[in-house]
C-alpha cells in the first residue's frame, strides 16, 4: 500500500507532507509514514531544516476516532512526535484549516509553526470524553501558562490564528497561498538566521506561575468542576496539568497518556464517541441522499412571533433572504421588531457588527401582508397559533399564490403533517421544519417527513440545514413527532413522582445532578406553561380513563401563571435566580389529600431512574414505529433540543450502558404500582430476549 506520507528535497530543507483525506488524520499509515520520513531527514546529511505539513483542506486535525477501542499499533502517536521533538534539525510545522487534537500536539512538538491567516488550532479531546494522549496537556502549559492552557484543553473550542499567535502557540501567522510554501519560507528564515533547535520540552516559563502558587492548580480545578456538570475528562485534564507542573517531563508525560488510556475504557467517553459517530450518520436516511429538488436561497416566514422572528433571524444569519408575512400592518410592525431585538442582542453579544445588521435588515429582510408576496420565494415556513384550522387555512392561501416547486413547510409541534398537507393541491411538497426555540439559537431541526412528501423535498431540506448551521433529525408523523412525543411521556412520570412524594423542586435537583442544565419544572417555567396547557385541552377529548389524571400544572395555569413570562409559575421569577413557590407546593399537598396519597420519600437516584426509565420506554415505542429510524436520532433529538446530558450519549446510549436488562426490570417493578403507564415497549422486551441493545440497530 502507498503511503500517505510523502518525503522530498528542495536544496537543503526536507518536506514530510501528508495526504490522507478527507481530514488528514492520523492512522497508523500516518503514524508509520511521519516517524519514517522524520528518520530519512534526519541522517540525509543535505538537510539542515525540516518542514511538516499537509496536502487537502486541513493540518492533521486529529486522531483516528476509528482506531479508538481496538489494539494499539506501534508507531503510537507520542512516539513519533518524541522523534519529532527529538530531531537535531529544526522542524516547522505549517498549519492551514485546523489543527485539532493531534493535529496541534504534532505541531507542538515541531520546534516552530507558521500558520495560515484562516487556520485554527485546538484540543478538544474532552468532547469526546477524553485528555490530550500524546503530549498535549504537558506542552502547551510551558508555551502559554497553565490558566490559558486549561481554558483552551477543557473548554474544547478552537482558537483561531490571530489569538494562538498572541497566546504564544504559533510563531508566525501569514497570509499565503500554500501553508507548505510559507513553511518552507520560514525554514529558509530559520536556517539563514541560525536560529536554533527548540523543542518545547525545554521551555519552563509557562508553568512558573503555577509553581510559585501551590493554589492556582486548585484554584483551577473548582473552576473547571463548576462548568463540567459531571463530565470527567476537564477534570482530569486538570490532573494532567498538575502532573506537568510537579513532575519531570518524561514523567508527565508518562502520568497523562495512563490518564488518557483510562478515559478511553470510561463509559463518558464511549458516549461521546457515540455522540460524535451520531451526529454524522442522523443525516443518512432515506430521501435525504435523494438530490435535492431545489437550492434554497429565498425564504418565507409566515408568522412574526417568536419562533417566526427566530427563523427570520437564523436563515438570515445563514444568508438567505426572508420575506415575513404578517396578517396586519399591526402585527407587522411587531414582527419587525422582534427580528430587531434578536439581531440587535447579537451585537450587543459582539456576534454581529451594526452595519452588518443594518444590511441584513436592508438588502435581504422584508415584512408585508399580502400573500402574493411570497409567490417568488423557495420555501415558505408556516410558524403561526398552534391550531389545525389555522394552519389549513394558512396552506390553502400558500397553495394558490406560490409557485409549482416551491417548499411548504410547517413549524408545527405536535400537530398532524398529512392533514395540513391535505388542505393543498401539492402535498409532496409539504414537510414540517420543526425549529427549537429560541429558533436562531438552538441546534436541533426535526425534518418531519409526511406521508406523501417528495424524496428531493427531504433532501433540499436536509441541505437548508446544514447551510443554517442546524443538526438536522428525520422524523415521522405522530402527536408531538420525536422529541416532544417522548417528552409528554416522561413529563408526565415526573409529575406521577410528584405526587407520590417528591416535590418539583426535589425533580429538578435530581435532574441536575444527573447532568441536565434544567430541571423539567424550571423547563416549562422558561418555555411557557401555557403552551403545554393547550396540548393537554387538546388531548383530553381522547385521554384513555385508566391514565392517571394530574391537575397541579393546569391548577398554576388557571391562576394565569405560565411561568417566566408572568413572572410567576412553579417557580417564583422575581430575584436573580428562579425561587420555589409555596403556593404551588400547597397546591399539590391538597391534590394529594383529596386523591388519599400518601407521600412517600424518594432518593435522587430513584427519581432518576422512573424519569429515565419512562424516557427509554417511550423512545423504543418510537424507534419500533418508524417515527424514528434509528436509536440514535433520538440520543441526537435528546442532546440537541432536550438538554440531555452530551457526556451520556442520549437515553438509547445511556440504557445500553446501564443494560436494558436494568431498565425493563425497573419498568416491570413501576408496573406492580400503575400497570396503565407502565408498558414496557414490546421492542425492549425484544432485544433483551435476544440480548442485544440499541445500538445493533444504528447500522
Amino acid at each position: 500500500m502507498t503511503s500517505p506520507v510523502r518525503y522530498r528535497v528542495e536544496g537543503d530543507i526536507a518536506v514530510i507532507s501528508t495526504d490522507n483525506p478527507p481530514v488528514n488524520a492520523l492512522g497508523h499509515a500516518v503514524r508509520s509514514g511521519l516517524l519514517d520520513a522524520m528518520e530519512r531527514a534526519s541522517t540525509d546529511t543535505t538537510v539542515r531544516a525540516i518542514v511538516v505539513a499537509c496536502e487537502g483542506r486541513t493540518f492533521f486535525a486529529g486522531a483516528d476516532i476509528r482506531e479508538f477501542g481496538k489494539p494499539a499499533q506501534s508507531p503510537s502517536l507520542p512516539e513519533v512526535l518524541n522523534a519529532i521533538e527529538a530531531s537535531a534539525k529544526p522542524v516547522v510545522a505549517a498549519l492551514h484549516g485546523t489543527a485539532l487534537g493531534g493535529g496541534l500536539e504534532t505541531a507542538l512538538a515541531c520546534h516552530y509553526r507558521v500558520a495560515l491567516s484562516g487556520s485554527k488550532v485546538g484540543l478538544p479531546e474532552v468532547n469526546l470524553g477524553l485528555i490530550p494522549g500524546a503530549g498535549g496537556t504537558v506542552r502547551l502549559p510551558r508555551l502559554i501558562g497553565v490558566e490559558r492552557a486549561l481554558a483552551i484543553m477543557t473548554g474544547g473550542r478552537p482558537v483561531a490564528a490571530a489569538e494562538a499567535l498572541a497566546d504564544g502557540i504559533l510563531d508566525s501567522v501569514v497570509d499565503a497561498a500554500s501553508a507548505t510554501v510559507a513553511g518552507c519560507e520560514f525554514a529558509r528564515h530559520v536556517i539563514d538566521t541560525g536560529m536554533p533547535v527548540r523543542p518545547v520540552r525545554a521551555i519552563e516559563t509557562g508553568l512558573a506561575a503555577a509553581r510559585a502558587d501551590a493554589s492556582l492548580i486548585d484554584q483551577q480545578r473548582e473552576l473547571v468542576r463548576s462548568r463540567a456538570r459531571g463530565a470527567v475528562a476537564p477534570l482530569v485534564c486538570v490532573d494532567a496539568v498538575a502532573a506537568a507542573v510537579e513532575m519531570p517531563f518524561d514523567e508527565a508525560m508518562a502520568e497523562a497518556r495512563r490518564l488518557f488510556v483510562e478515559l478511553v475504557a470510561g463509559d463518558q467517553s464511549r458516549a461521546l464517541r457515540h455522540v460524535f459517530m451520531a451526529e454524522r450518520a442522523v443525516g443518512k436516511v432515506p430521501g435525504a441522499s435523494a438530490e435535492p429538488g431545489i437550492d434554497i436561497q429565498s425564504v418565507g416566514v409566515v408568522g412574526g412571533g417568536t419562533m417566526g422572528a427566530g427563523i427570520t433571524v437564523a436563515m438570515l444569519n445563514a444568508g438567505l433572504t426572508v420575506h415575513m408575512l404578517e396578517r396586519d400592518e399591526q402585527s407587522a410592525d411587531r414582527g419587525r421588531a422582534a427580528v430587531d431585538r434578536t439581531l440587535e442582542s447579537s451585537v450587543k453579544r459582539g456576534r454581529l457588527s451594526a452595519a452588518a445588521k443594518q444590511d441584513l435588515l436592508l438588502s435581504r429582510y422584508s415584512v408585508g401582508t399580502d400573500y402574493s408576496e411570497l409567490a417568488s420565494c423557495d420555501l415558505v415556513i408556516e410558524a403561526v397559533f398552534e391550531d389545525m384550522a389555522v394552519k389549513q387555512a394558512v396552506f390553502r392561501e400558500l397553495d394558490a399564490v406560490c409557485r409549482a416547486d416551491v417548499i411548504l413547510a410547517t413549524n408545527t409541534s405536535y400537530l398532524d403533517i398529512n392533514e395540513i398537507a391535505a388542505a393543498t393541491n401539492r402535498p409532496g411538497s409539504v414537510i414540517g421544519l420543526h425549529f427549537f426555540s429560541p429558533a436562531h439559537v438552538m441546534k436541533l431541526l426535526e425534518i418531519v417527513v409526511a406521508g406523501q412528501t417528495n424524496a428531493d423535498v427531504v433532501a433540499s431540506c436536509f441541505a437548508l440545514g446544514r447551510k443554517i448551521g442546524k443538526v438536522a433529525v428525520r422524523a415521522g408523523v405522530c402527536d408531538g413527532f420525536i422529541g416532544n412525543r417522548i417528552l409528554a411521556r416522561y413529563k408526565l412520570c415526573a409529575e406521577y413522582i410528584m405526587m407520590d412524594g417528591a416535590s418539583p423542586y426535589d425533580i429538578d435537583a435530581a435532574l441536575l445532578e444527573f447532568g441536565y442544565p434544567m430541571g423539567v419544572f424550571a423547563v416549562g417555567d422558561l418555555a411557557g406553561l401555557d403552551i403545554g396547557w393547550a396540548a393537554r385541552k387538546r388531548r383530553a377529548p381522547t385521554r384513555d380513563p385508566r391514565e392517571r389524571y394530574v391537575s397541579v400544572a393546569d391548577q398554576v395555569c388557571e391562576r394565569g401563571w405560565y411561568g417566566q413570562k408572568t413572572g410567576t409559575g412553579f417557580y417564583l421569577h422575581e430575584g436573580a435566580r428562579p425561587q420555589p413557590n409555596p403556593e404551588v407546593t400547597a397546591i399539590i399537598e391538597a391534590e394529594r389529600e383529596r386523591l388519599g396519597i400518601t407521600p412517600q420519600a424518594f432518593t435522587n437516584q430513584q427519581i432518576v431512574d422512573r424519569y429515565l426509565a419512562a424516557m427509554i420506554n417511550e423512545a423504543a415505542n418510537v424507534v419500533q414505529e418508524g417515527i424514528a429510524l434509528r436509536p440514535l436520532d433520538v440520543d441526537i433529538t435528546s442532546i440537541y433540543g432536550y438538554g440531555f446530558p452530551r457526556w451520556r450519549g442520549g437515553p438509547m446510549q445511556y440504557a445500553d450502558t446501564i443494560g436494558l436488562d436494568r431498565v425493563l426490570a425497573d419498568i416491570r417493578r413501576f408496573a406492580e404500582q400503575d400497570d396503565y403507564f407502565w408498558q414496557p415497549s414490546e421492542l425492549l422486551i425484544e432485544l433483551v430476549e435476544k440480548r442485544q441493545n440499541f445500538a445493533s440497530m444504528n447500522g
